[in-house]
């Protein structure tokens, strides 16, 4: 009998030893599963598809609160080749200090991020921009729920010459805000490495703490029109063809469906054709069935202009270029009530399309986060 009760009881803690195994199993395969899939809700890196000249970047450290936020956001801005988080500007008397000398006691350290960037895709003005996205510029050793000098807002230079740039651009950029910018701008002293458990850390730990905001990343791109001048009506007459020319300049219109772009569904960017202004991304353009290439929206909204339209009887929107002001087509608003419900049906001899590999070689890379699909 007592040996029958033995054996129950060793089968019974073999079930439960068993069940508890699978049990763990289980929660470790379903924390694996969301940890990639909650990887995706950081927005993508276009800075992965970038070739860079790891031998002519310019550099800058920025301070922004927690560091693990600004960290995976100044690494999605285009342009920027690599970002480190770290401690800058504490005390000489103070090397190397840990998170836990930064955070507990007083050696001045400021977490910070140290930016390498490639200045001919991105500028110092527009770098600034996105770090001004990351913070609230105008309150002093906080920054969301952090709160202490090591969480202050700072600018660190290596290059002197830059001092002025950024006083500059802080000076224009205190009229967006009621109270005083107190963003220090200072010469970069010392900084350490901040430990590797810290490096690419919401990547590592998709869930963790993050005071950043990441949707500001594609509403801060810009188009600079005065990079895209309108060439002179001589130059387009010899340089386009005659059917780009009486599109772009006389609103003419090219035949549907046999048109170069209309089935055109590879990743890139679509510029114009007379001067090269970025006008719309490959992410925006579904298959209307109209024949001629549609699009949900501009690139960004400033690129284009818009014009009635009282040709061959009918009040129509006429959609125009900014730059080169060139006739591209027509706005209608009969587009999948999903992607906002219009539609840009444009010519394409009014475009030119660039692959989103050529982006960087062509001098588009910055809008290569508005090309590439999540």
């Amino acid at each position: 009998m007592k040996k029958g009760i033995l054996i129950l009881l060793i089968v019974f803690m073999l079930v439960v030893v068993l069940t508890s195994c699978q049990g763990d199993r289980f929660v470790e395969s379903n924390l694996y599963i969301e940890n990639e899939l909650t990887k995706s809700l950081l927005p993508p890196n276009p800075n992965k598809l970038i070739v860079f000249d790891e031998d002519n970047l310019s550099e800058i450290y920025l301070a922004g609160g927690c560091f693990w936020g600004v960290e995976a956001y100044m690494e999605r801005v285009p342009g920027v080749f690599d970002v480190t988080v770290g401690y800058a500007n504490g005390s000489i008397n103070f090397p190397n200090p840990s998170y836990e000398d930064v955070s507990v006691r007083e050696t001045g350290y400021v977490e910070t991020v140290h930016i390498r960037y490639d200045s001919n895709i991105i500028d110092i003005n527009s770098l600034l921009n996105y770090y001004f996205n990351t913070i609230d510029p105008t309150t002093l050793h906080r920054q969301g729920n952090d709160v202490g000098s090591q969480y202050r807002t700072g600018i660190y230079y290596i290059d002197s010459s830059e001092k002025e740039i950024i006083n500059q651009f802080i000076k224009e950029k205190q009229v967006e805000y009621d109270k005083p910018i107190v963003v220090e701008v200072l010469p970069l002293i010392t900084y350490y490495l901040a430990e590797d458990y810290h490096q690419d850390y919401l990547y590592k730990n998709p869930n963790g703490y993050c005071h950043v905001d990441f949707t500001t990343l594609q509403s801060s791109v810009k188009v600079n029109p005065a990079l895209y001048p309108k060439p002179s009506d001589e130059y387009l007459k010899e340089t386009l063809t005659d059917e780009q020319y009486k599109v772009t300049q006389l609103a003419d219109t090219e035949k549907a469906f046999t048109n170069e772009y209309w089935l055109t569904t590879t990743a890139g960017l679509y510029v114009d054709i007379t001067t090269g202004e970025p006008l719309f991304s490959s992410k925006d353009k579904f298959d209307s069935g109209c024949g001629w290439p549609s699009f949900s929206r501009p690139i960004v909204p400033e690129v284009v202009t818009y014009v009635e339209d009282a040709g061959y009887g009918l009040i129509r929107t006429e959609v125009r270029s900014r730059s080169g002001n060139a006739h591209l087509g027509h706005l209608f608003n009969d587009g999948p009530s999903k992607l906002g419900g219009l539609r840009y049906c444009i010519n394409s001899v009014s475009l030119e399309f660039i692959p989103i590999g050529d982006m960087v070689d062509r001098g588009y890379g910055y809008l290569i986060s508005l090309v590439e699909k999540r």
